[in-house]
């Protein structure tokens, strides 16, 4: 059994991202592994201020709901990120969210990383900007990580059109293999 931690970045719970994040727990829960999905939402999560407090001190000096969440990555085994794509970039609040990892980010060691990430856009190629953007945080910045898959879920603009995509059912299948 893993711990497994999903990380949804979507603004709107219940849409595309967010939905294939509950497929995705539900192919995990199924094959024995313990599951959190953790909604940015509906957590309070300030901006980096670049203070530098962290370099000395590895605490963030904000008070806010990062230090937990924080703490469920270091003990997680895998760790999905999942966003709604914008503009081609993962959306602001999982990109806060990374920037405030800085604190204690090389304590987020060997896990195995999955990407989830929906757009209105139809090509897989295009996504290639994102992606990119999430591998510059899990490849280059945490020690042993492992891009373990992604899930693609283009051609979805409108809450609910992931439902007709191959996305939903791969990231139950992904969930799964876990």
């Amino acid at each position: 059994m893993k711990k497994v931690l999903i990380i949804s970045g979507s603004p709107r719970i219940g849409g595309n991202s967010d939905t294939l994040c509950d497929q995705f727990a539900k192919g995990a829960a199924e094959s024995g592994n313990d599951v959190e999905k953790v909604i940015l939402k509906k957590k309070k999560i300030g901006y980096c201020t670049g203070c530098g407090h962290c370099y000395a001190n590895h605490v963030c000096a904000q008070k806010d709901d990062m230090a937990e969440v924080l703490q469920k990555m270091i003990d997680a085994d895998v760790i999905v990120l999942a966003s709604p794509v914008y503009f081609y970039s993962i959306d602001g609040q999982l990109k806060t969210f990374i920037d405030r990892c800085c604190a204690r980010y090389q304590e987020i060691k060997n896990k195995d990383f999955y990407f989830i990430i929906t757009a209105a856009d139809g090509s897989i190629k295009n996504m290639r900007r994102t992606i990119e953007t999430l591998r510059g945080f899990t490849e280059d910045c945490l020690p042993g990580a492992n891009e373990a898959g992604i899930v693609y879920g283009v051609g979805a603009w409108n809450r609910g059109d992931i439902l007709q995509t191959p996305a939903f059912e791969e990231a139950y299948e992904m969930g799964k293999a876990v």
